[in-house]
């Protein structure tokens, strides 16, 4: 049987909505007057999602808009923290799953290489020996020297995902980030994912329909309002 490497049991994500009826007027009206107290609304995000994922397994989080794909996907990446249940992920994680997330806009594209691959972890003695295979693999040439703040949201996705895929993770997480970009790229991007994949890397793919999934993955989850409301094998 394969090693299990991704666990999620349970998970809950809550978030508290403040509506405000007013201004500082009626906040001190509020303290004196409940119809005037602002009204607390909890949205559930995630509802009790559980799965487990295999070395070399693949899964694609489809679902419309607002189904809570992003979300679960940050409760696995550790971006965000559960109300309730839990994660074990048994390997190095790499999310790519919001550009720009992990560098800072006022350093060059090699600073936020050492910066980036620090958060997952890196040396940087093992970043120095990655840097030319990340920067080559990134196509940015010359704007490797470039503040990030002058970057296009394709050029992130470059240096990003660069980054991701040579720091070695046993657990990918991409989101919807490599639609971003141009095409000979996002080919690049899809072979050097199907390489990883071979070499026993698990990965979790958000799409918006099974036919995307389809092209990486073997097993599909399917939410609506948070739940799963389906489940099974490409």
């Amino acid at each position: 049987m394969s090693k299990v490497i991704l666990k999620v049991e349970s998970l809950v994500k809550d978030f508290t909505i403040r509506h405000n009826h007013g201004g500082m007027k009626h906040k001190l009206a509020g303290l004196f007057n409940p119809r005037f107290q602002e009204r607390i609304e909890t949205l559930r995000a995630v509802n009790d999602v559980s799965f487990t994922l295999c070395k070399g397994e693949s899964l694609s989080l489809i679902g419309h808009n607002g189904s809570g794909k992003s979300t679960l996907l940050q409760l696995v990446s550790g971006i965000l923290l559960p109300s309730s249940g839990s994660v074990q992920a048994f390997g190095r994680v790499a999310p790519l799953i919001e550009l720009g997330v992990g560098f800072h806009p006022e350093l060059t594209g090699e600073e936020n290489i050492y910066l980036n691959a620090s958060l997952y972890g890196l040396r940087n003695k093992e970043t120095r020996a990655r840097f030319n295979d990340i920067a080559d693999f990134s196509g940015l040439g010359d704007f490797i020297d470039t503040p990030v703040k002058n970057y296009s949201s394709g050029m992130y996705m470059r240096l990003g995902f660069s980054v991701a895929v040579h720091v070695a993770p046993q657990i990918l997480l991409a989101d919807e980030v490599l639609a971003v970009g141009d095409q000979d790229f996002q080919d690049k991007c899809y072979q050097r994912i199907r390489h990883m994949q071979e070499d026993g890397m698990a990965l979790i793919l958000v799409t918006h329909s099974k036919e995307q999934g389809q092209r990486f993955c073997q097993r599909y989850l399917h939410l609506e309002k948070g739940r799963a409301i389906d489940e099974g094998r490409f």
